[in-house]
């Protein structure tokens, strides 16, 4: 007969993945009237029609604000200077294809008015209303601080 402890562990070799988390940034821009921006998935990419905090994947070499930079100039066309980041969380979340971790910024100005450059729709909105619209699930934490009026923390979803 099979021990307890062997079948945890069995079941540990299971649910473990060898998959490295994907490394994302995502930024929290905030408008003159206290809304924040948040863009639409399109449609072909994973998780088409969720809304979510405009960022992207952490390429290799890059710092977590030169990725801000380049992923806010590319999705938004806005200029962003290093300066005008600071962090706000970092958060994990396990999709059933892969972990997440998210590490999340202010943004506290910005160069331009953004526009959705590859397809997707962006609504500015006051936290209140980020329950109107389908977020992603790693972006629940970000809800959560973003009502309690936290401005910094590490949370784990």
């Amino acid at each position: 007969m099979a021990r307890a402890a062997n079948s945890s562990t069995a079941t540990a070799r299971l649910l473990r993945t060898d998959t490295p988390a994907l490394e994302v940034v995502a930024a929290v821009l905030h408008d003159g009237a206290g809304r924040v921006l948040v863009t639409q998935r399109p449609i072909g990419k994973p998780l088409a029609g969720f809304w979510e905090f405009p960022g992207g994947k952490l390429e290799p070499g890059e710092s977590q604000v030169q990725c801000l930079v380049r992923e806010l100039h590319e999705e938004l066309g806005i200029e962003v200077l290093p300066r005008d980041c600071t962090p706000l969380m970092q958060l994990e979340h396990r999709y059933p294809e892969r972990l997440v971790r998210l590490h999340v910024w202010n943004i506290s100005q910005h160069a331009g008015n953004p526009t959705g450059r590859e397809g997707q729709a962006l609504r500015w909105l006051a936290p209140t209303e980020l329950g109107s619209v389908p977020l992603l699930p790693a972006d629940d934490p970000i809800v959560k601080c973003l009502l309690d009026g936290a401005g910094t923390g590490t949370m784990k979803a």
